[in-house]
């Protein structure tokens, strides 16, 4: 069980990945129309404006059709095989699953207690996705239509059909099978979700009166649960349904980012919302323990630590993937990863306190698109507060890891014990391996760099045949394997680039970093030709 929601909280991150570029265009393109800096050249009456408008009618797509990427999610991660094939499938039938839904609603509303002729917004429980006018039923409502057509895809995909029907065999039958399954769950949406969203306006007001209390709860679960890839489950429904706002956290901020850009009122005020804050650690807390680590280094070593930490540091900082840093430790030392998530809390509660809001689920690029850019005209002294206080704990992150691996003699990066040399592996040696004899017609030298850790992590897992799932999340390449005994060591799978490895049970975990779908893809092709 635990597997397979692992499993799922990763496919639930995927639309997150595209949140980057979005929201950077979204904040430029706030910015270049925004009067108050650009005079009447801002307006739709300049070709500026007018040019500006365009690219945010294009920036807002990721914000406006959220529930259309979770659609495809599942089957991209999820799917065993032909994940394409599978997405194309769970989009036609999460649409059509919300045509059945208007059908319904517009001839049975009143059975139901559904006004679909109302307005769409919060009030009315109504939204229109993909020009539907529908219930709104969020990320879970696409995740869970998602999850029962991969569910069929990997069941029928590969059915054998008469000669006769064979057109209708692969993706067709899928989307045959979906189609008359959609017609119940429809109607069972329809029936049961307005209880539902009642119920969701109840935990709105519980979470946003929770205070202080509950923002610390909430950032310490986020983070104490990366190792169990569970945390997707505490941070997803605020951030991308409607726990906490409607719509979620993220479109919610970007949705009423004109609003707060034209206004003096504080932004505490305006957005009294605190679970939007994990950027803060990932920013200041990555770079207090990048230091820790330099520090603590053996002298020696402090050379191999600064390339080994400065490129996932950046990456921390930059975008907000700290799990290569997470990870690098964790496993040493389980004691620092939960130091670092206490004081993660403490300073995401501290900021909100001092009034530090918006979309800080991220990195600096996050942070500039959507806040500091967008905002900073009329919000600057937040954005300061939020610098200095983030240094400050900075500087609390390198003193107090800096204090626990001398005490404690945590083998951190630059304090391990002498291992034995290990060798690269070669594509050659893989197949030498697997057949017998040397395939003359594949050169190593002509493989990419995902080609090469593919075949590396495979030989290192123990060949193909010890394979049985494979999927990915931001960083992680995750496996279940047969035989977890023919698994090598972590430091054989750091000799071919990995960032380190989770062994349980049967379940691996290889940090890759933001390669990883490259990656995958490369495993793939290997395993299933």
């Amino acid at each position: 069980m635990t597997k397979r929601l692992q499993r799922l909280g990763g496919a639930m991150f995927i639309p997150a990945i595209l949140f980057a570029f979005a929201g950077l265009m979204v904040g430029l393109s706030i910015v270049f129309q925004n009067e108050q800096i650009w005079g009447k050249m801002a307006t739709t009456d300049h070709v500026w404006g007018q040019f500006w408008s365009i690219i945010a009618s294009g920036a807002w797509t990721v914000f406006f059709q959220l529930p259309l990427l979770f659609s495809i999610a599942l089957p991209i991660t999820l799917a065993k095989k032909q994940q394409g094939r599978a997405a194309l499938s769970a989009l036609v039938t999460y649409l059509t699953f919300n045509y059945f839904l208007n059908s319904m609603l517009t001839v049975w509303g009143g059975f139901f207690g559904v006004d679909i002729t109302a307005e769409v917004g919060a009030e009315s429980g109504l939204a229109m996705i993909a020009n539907i006018k529908t219930l709104d039923t969020g990320m879970l409502g696409a995740l869970v239509i998602s999850g029962i057509v991969t569910a069929i895809h990997n069941k029928y995909f590969d059915k054998e059909l008469p000669e006769l029907l064979a057109v209708f065999r692969g993706t067709p039958l899928v989307v045959a099978i979906a189609f008359f399954t959609m017609l119940p769950v429809a109607f069972l949406t329809a029936w049961i979700w307005p209880f539902v969203q009642s119920g969701i306006q109840g935990l709105q007001d519980f979470f946003i009166g929770s205070g202080y209390i509950g923002i610390w709860v909430y950032a310490f679960l986020q983070k104490i649960l990366i190792p169990t890839g569970l945390h997707h489950f505490v941070y997803a429904p605020i951030t991308y349904d409607s726990l906490v706002v409607p719509g979620g956290t993220s479109v919610y901020w970007a949705t009423h980012l004109p609003e707060f850009q034209t206004s003096a009122k504080s932004l505490k005020e305006m957005y009294p919302i605190g679970f939007s804050l994990s950027g803060m650690g990932k920013v200041f807390g990555s770079i207090g323990v990048f230091a820790a680590f330099w520090y603590t280094a053996k002298p020696e070593r402090r050379k191999k630590v600064l390339g080994l930490m400065i490129p996932v540091t950046l990456t921390a900082v930059l975008t907000g993937i700290t799990e290569p840093i997470d990870f690098t430790f964790l496993f040493v030392a389980p004691l620092l990863f939960g130091v670092f998530a206490v004081l993660d809390a403490t300073l995401q509660t501290l900021a909100f306190s001092l009034g530090v809001v918006g979309d800080f689920g991220g990195g600096l690029i996050n942070w500039i698109a959507m806040n500091w850019l967008p905002l900073g005209y009329y919000h600057w002294g937040v954005y300061v507060t939020q610098m200095v206080l983030g240094l400050i704990f900075s500087g609390i992150f390198f003193v107090v890891f800096v204090a626990l691996i001398r005490k404690f003699d945590f083998k951190t990066p630059g304090r391990e014990d002498e291992v034995a040399e290990t060798k690269l592996f070669t594509k050659n040696e893989y197949m030498e391996q697997k057949n017998g004899n040397s395939n003359p017609s594949i050169d190593s030298t002509e493989m990419s760099k995902d080609d090469a850790q593919a075949y590396n992590f495979l030989l290192l897992l123990g060949g193909k045949d010890n394979i049985d799932t494979v999927t990915n999340c931001a960083t992680r390449l995750r496996l279940t394997v047969k035989d977890p005994s023919l698994v090598q060591s972590e430091a054989n799978f750091k000799d071919v680039g990995a960032h380190g490895l989770v062994k349980n049970n049967n379940n691996v975990q290889i940090i890759v970093g933001l390669s990883v779908p490259y990656v995958r893809e490369a495993f793939e092709s290997i395993i299933y030709k």
